[in-house]
């Protein structure tokens, strides 16, 4: 199996074969967790340490089943009571959690770059689980494995992102990944919440869904991420809604067997119709919840995989290198 990553930093650094890597072992923890018995030792003795400077309950909640479920010793470490209010450096913090020799370290921080910053002061594998409005990573091999497993592949496809692009690293990410794959992609969105050169990203860009959503195989909609924005972006939700919220009418415009997808958290009646969301012909939501374990599991595995033979080569002095 080809993944030969130090960290997971971003998809940027993948190639084709490394995305199918982590799709083909998660496929593998799809099955696994739904068995009576979920448990793996594929971690076993290793220590976790899930570091969350950002609230996120459903990626956090994931990491933690997907580490529990690989026999991992996983702690959640709780940034707003630790050093890091008393005015402790991110750098310190790195230092310190080196100094107690973990084996992964899951983070997400609202300044871009700064899971990256952590990658180079500490000895263990890092995943980073958002930055700012850099990278999302697994929300990207998640979405990827939901297509193919609803669409039988995950390359050829049409791809409708929607929403707020300008303040989405899950778009990001999907755009990188998706590109990679060999997909076409379009952007849909306000003028306001598309981001600076976006005509430079290599793909279709609409503001009108109905344009937009013409022929599309997958429907990713996006949440409106109001914490990020500094002014007014939109005129309000429910002119929002009207114009860019999916709704059935909407998405008749799209191919009869599109799928729908969303992020979460989702905000219903402003980014997508509360009816459709729960639609289990076409949504498939619920089911990005439930790869996004299996995807953590294959990328914590794949990543102590490597980390254990980095290891083994360093202790034999490089001998079997």
């Amino acid at each position: 199996m080809t993944f030969r990553a130090r960290h997971l930093l971003g998809i940027e650094q993948l190639t084709p074969e490394d995305i199918r890597a982590v799709l083909d072992l998660s496929d593998r923890y799809v099955e696994l967790s739904r068995r009576t018995i979920k448990h793996s030792d594929a971690l076993a003795g290793m220590t976790q340490i899930n570091m969350f400077f950002e609230a996120s309950t459903r990626t956090q909640s994931s990491f933690e089943l997907a580490g529990k479920r690989l026999g991992a010793d996983v702690m959640n470490m709780s940034v707003a009571h630790s050093s890091v209010k008393k005015g402790e450096t991110l750098i310190d913090t790195a230092l310190t959690l080196n100094a107690m020799h973990p084996d992964l370290l899951v983070v997400r921080h609202p300044a871009s770059g700064a899971v990256n910053l952590l990658a180079e002061k500490v000895n263990c594998a890092v995943l980073n689980a958002g930055d700012g409005r850099h990278e999302h990573p697994t929300q990207a091999l998640l979405d990827a494995l939901t297509i193919r497993r609803a669409k039988g592949r995950i390359q050829r496809l049409t791809v409708a992102i929607c929403g707020d692009i300008a303040h989405s690293r899950v778009a990001r990410s999907n755009l990188i990944l998706l590109g990679k794959m060999e997909n076409r992609i379009r952007l849909i969105g306000p003028p306001t919440l598309m981001p600076t050169g976006v005509a430079e990203f290599g793909c279709e860009v609409h503001d009108d869904m109905a344009a937009g959503l013409e022929g599309a195989d997958v429907v990713m909609m996006l949440r409106l991420q109001k914490e990020r924005m500094d002014g007014g972006f939109i005129p309000s939700e429910r002119e929002y809604y009207h114009r860019y919220g999916l709704d059935a009418e909407k998405l008749a415009n799209a191919k009869p067997d599109a799928i729908v997808m969303h992020p979460g958290p989702m905000n219903r009646g402003v980014e997508i119709d509360g009816e459709l969301a729960d639609d289990i012909n076409r949504s498939v939501i619920q089911d990005q919840v439930e790869m996004g374990v299996a995807v953590r599991m294959a990328c914590m595995d794949l990543l102590a995989q490597n980390l254990r033979a980095e290891r083994g080569r360093a202790a034999t002095g490089g001998l079997y290198a």
